[in-house]
């Protein structure tokens, strides 16, 4: 168990386990939650970690944990990256759960490159293997034995059974799975009857923010996992990691974002964040300031940047059409040259319209086009840009990697409007293209992690210090937004040509 707080070897020990699956939807993310709020109902303090480029399940991790949760991405910050932010962020005393994604071994290829197995193994983590034992017995011990023996370097040191049918469904799983396979049962999950515990939409799960009420799901969880989950020997087993070295310390310049003020778009319409984009601006030297866009309040005063994340404003459509106040502040500021940067959620904000379900809600008006709301993804998966005309964030040059998973697709006018990146891998706004440019906004379907794109946050705090310093009279006479809307068409369109 863990040594005494100050002794350096207990700083170095961080119990840790992977909870990964056989398949996307075994359940790892009721695993995790569950075993998050038994951990600290034992009284134990609790990281989270997400494997791979996911705001929505970070969430409720978060949730679960009562701290930020990170996600830990092989493709966009390297393993070195992420096991360094692992160990900046994990607790020595306690319980470190990693989240996997999809099944044990999927990745990127048939080698399963930046697979949940290759980052338990970056990681020296072991995995607790989820097996959704829907309608199977014997069945299942197959699979983890697969799981074993495809790469014996991944130590999965346990297995938990979910969707059990009844008490002989459950005996016939264990025995099946501890004589095949030689590890433990550490857990046997009921089959729910009726709605999901964690409800879904379109995305995935619905995020905590929109959730009615989560205090009571707190509750109903608890009661689900109540002597399901073997959580002194799953405590054992983290125990089991080998000590890992201290992380380097991030570099950052607190004179770059000094005596700056970024707004950040933070409320349950626009909840997609990761925690260490805003931890790069602040720790900068910028000041980040919380705005709300359902609030019926205008931007705050004196803001030199402006930051709109993802989310579901979809679902907030009309809300956030009939708040006047803030989409004419909004307007106003891009118009008098304010740098945002807009993805996905933010793109949305800053169309002439969303149209959902058969509504048409007026947004922001600043870009010229209106987004519509698919049945089917519209983009899903990695993202890779390269920058190769002028924008007020990025050089020329520099490739961004990042992910994409929206629903949404944008209507243009003939033409389009002007874009600043190629898309190498990804879908983008347009064909072969992302990050569309007016003014001082850059607005993408592509979300991108500091830890991954280290330009972002300095070429976000640049344009935000050129706006803070640029004389009033240097932005040029008010213009509409809608003039300046057709002005980028009509360019867009003798580009193309």
């Amino acid at each position: 168990m863990p040594g005494a707080e100050g002794d350096p070897a207990a700083a170095r020990s961080l119990p840790r386990l992977a909870v990964a699956g056989t398949a996307g939807d075994a359940g790892k993310t009721l695993v995790s939650v569950g075993l998050a709020l038994e951990a600290r109902r034992a009284g134990l303090a609790v990281r989270a970690f997400k494997k791979g480029p996911d705001y929505i399940d970070a969430a409720w991790l978060t949730f679960a944990a009562g701290r930020p949760a990170r996600n830990l991405d092989s493709f966009l910050m390297g393993f070195e990256g992420a096991a360094a932010s692992f160990r900046r962020h994990a607790v020595p005393r306690g319980l470190n759960i990693v989240e996997g994604n999809r099944g044990l071994y999927d990745g990127l290829d048939a080698q399963g490159t930046h697979s949940t197995a290759e980052l338990a193994k970056a990681l020296q983590a072991p995995v607790v293997l989820v097996v959704n034992a829907t309608k199977v017995t014997r069945s299942a011990a197959a699979w983890v034995l697969g799981c074993q023996k495809l790469d014996p370097e991944v130590h999965i040191a346990g297995v938990i059974l979910n969707q059990v049918a009844a008490p002989r469904h459950e005996q016939i799983l264990r025995e099946a799975v501890e004589s095949a396979c030689g590890i433990p049962v550490l857990g046997a999950i009921p089959r729910l009857r009726g709605e999901r515990i964690l409800p879904w939409r379109h995305l995935g799960l619905v995020t905590p923010a929109e959730h009615p009420d989560t205090a009571g799901l707190d509750q109903r969880l608890m009661k689900l996992l109540e002597g399901r989950l073997d959580l002194e020997r799953l405590l054992a087993i983290a125990h089991l990691a080998p000590h890992l070295d201290p992380a380097p310390a991030l570099d950052s310049d607190p004179a770059l974002g000094a005596g700056l003020k970024v707004g950040c778009v933070q409320d349950s319409a626009f909840t997609f964040y990761y925690p260490e984009n805003i931890e790069a601006l602040e720790s900068a030297g910028a000041k980040v300031v919380s705005v709300s866009s359902l609030s019926g309040t205008a931007l705050p005063a004196g803001l030199d940047a402006l930051y709109v994340g993802g989310g579901f404003p979809e679902t907030q459509a009309l809300a956030l059409s009939e708040n006047r106040v803030f989409l004419g502040s909004l307007r106003e500021a891009c118009v008098r040259g304010l740098p945002v940067y807009a993805e996905c959620g933010g793109l949305m904000l800053l169309a002439r319209a969303i149209r959902y379900q058969g509504r048409h809600h007026p947004m922001a008006g600043v870009l010229p086009f209106e987004v519509e709301m698919c049945d089917a993804p519209q983009g899903h998966g990695y993202a890779v840009l390269t920058v190769d005309r002028p924008n007020p964030f990025f050089p020329a040059g520099v490739t961004l990697k990042g992910h994409e998973f929206h629903y949404s697709r944008i209507v243009p006018e003939a033409g389009g409007p002007p874009t600043a990146a190629r898309v190498d891998r990804g879908v983008g706004c347009f064909e072969g293209r992302d990050g569309v440019t007016l003014g001082n906004v850059w607005a993408s379907y592509t979300h991108l992690h500091a830890l991954g794109a280290p330009e972002w946050a300095g070429g976000l705090l640049a344009a935000a210090r050129r706006f803070s310093t640029a004389p009033a009279a240097s932005l040029g006479p008010p213009q509409s937004v809608r003039e300046r809307s057709r002005t980028a068409a009509r360019r867009a369109a003798r580009e193309h040509r």
